[in-house]
């Protein structure tokens, strides 16, 4: 794992790049910390808290919601940009990433309730021609949403930061990138294995629309953001730009000669990650989001037990659909995690909803394989505030 550069990075020489690129970086001071404004029907001094002192090295903004059982507790921290260091907005949108995956999947499990879409199915029967030859034992439209098709990931713009942010204004269509799969034939037979891959949920948005013969963003609008009240959340298309207020986006860039620099990535063209990742909202949708979903309001028993069942006999699966299943001091956890570079966006609930977390980071190096210390911190105050303590032996 690599050195977290996070802690190191201070914000009096936060450099940004402005629309120039990696290697043209104006200094700008950063704004001086804030104090984070914390409201709501609880007290949680522990979440205020964990929030405190940004913009640092991890992130320049946080957004926080906690609800459940033991009433609701709303936050923020951070500014919406460096530049002017206008405070943050509780009520920004931002890039949601794989949370964009809840939304796919329970409008494929809305259609299974409405029976338009059988779930042990053969995913042929919907896109005939799709998978070829090569996938002997059929892939079904569940093995798609438990990630267990074994199909291999698609092509991209590159593997680098460097190589996809030249793109970052560039299309890469959705079907471009299945097509780039499929021609690599599959990497385990179907049911074998649980891969997390985006590919299964880019398929899933080409069912939907084959099957209903609409656009993927205007099935799941009518299907599940419509349902949820979640009036701030859209699908950008190949739109680089994010409507309304929202948050800047930053991606640190290590330079050769050992400094380090923040670059705006707010504005990506994101459509080849489309049903698998490109919706864009706020942290009040998306607990509109799981408190409807989780309560049956979008997707009826017995298509909802979907969401809450791992694939059986498959070591290590952790994968529903559209959710991870995550066990914590004898409670389990159903969530789902979203990053984008500038942003990063986790959602988690118990089945019962007796506990419901939402928070949005400008995270300034989303794609990074360790865990930010902001995020961290705000997981343990939320969970330490809501659970009951061990009982003694």
């Amino acid at each position: 794992m690599r050195a977290r550069r996070r802690t190191t990075l201070l914000a009096a020489s936060l450099v940004l790049a402005l629309g120039a690129g990696p290697l043209a970086a104006p200094a700008l001071a950063a704004p001086s910390p804030s104090a984070p404004v914390c409201v709501g029907t609880s007290s949680n001094e522990a979440l205020c808290e964990a929030i405190e002192g940004l913009p640092d090295g991890s992130a320049t903004a946080a957004l926080v919601r906690l609800g459940g059982t033991g009433g609701s507790w709303q936050g923020s921290s951070g500014v919406r940009d460096l530049a002017s260091g206008r405070a943050a907005d509780p009520d920004a949108r931002f890039r949601a990433g794989s949370t964009t995956k809840v939304v796919t999947a329970a409008a494929v499990l809305k259609l299974a309730a409405l029976g338009e879409v059988d779930l042990d199915a053969p995913v042929e029967r919907y896109l005939p021609g799709l998978l070829g030859p090569a996938f002997r034992k059929p892939v079904t439209v569940r093995n798609l949403l438990n990630h267990t098709s074994g199909i291999r990931p698609g092509d991209s713009w590159g593997d680098t930061f460097e190589e996809l942010y030249a793109h970052r204004y560039d299309t890469l269509s959705p079907r471009q990138v299945v097509k780039s799969a499929v021609a690599k034939g599959p990497a385990f037979t179907a049911g074998d294995q649980q891969q997390y891959l985006n590919i299964n949920y880019t398929v899933l948005g080409m069912l939907i629309e084959k099957v209903t013969g609409q656009s993927y963003a205007s099935e799941a609008t009518r299907l599940v953001l419509r349902p949820a009240r979640m009036r701030h959340t859209y699908f950008p298309g190949t739109d680089p730009r994010i409507r309304g207020p929202h948050h800047r986006g930053y991606q640190t860039v290590p330079g050769a000669d050992g400094t380090t620099r923040l670059v705006d990535v707010t504005e990506w063209n994101v459509a080849d990650r489309w049903a698998a990742g490109d919706m864009i909202s706020t942290t009040a949708d998306l607990e509109r989001l799981v408190t409807a979903l989780f309560s049956g309001r979008i997707v009826p028993e017995p298509q909802l037990r979907e969401m809450f069942t791992v694939p059986a006999g498959i070591e290590g699966a952790a994968h529903s659909a559209g959710l991870t299943r995550w066990e914590h001091r004898g409670t389990v956890y159903w969530l789902k995690s979203g990053a984008r570079p500038g942003y990063s966006t986790a959602i988690a609930a118990t089945e019962n909803l007796s506990l419901t977390l939402v928070y949005s980071l400008s995270d300034t190096d989303a794609k990074d394989t360790a865990a930010n210390p902001v995020a961290e911190r705000i997981r343990e105050a939320a969970l330490k505030q809501r659970e009951p303590e061990p009982r003694s032996a």
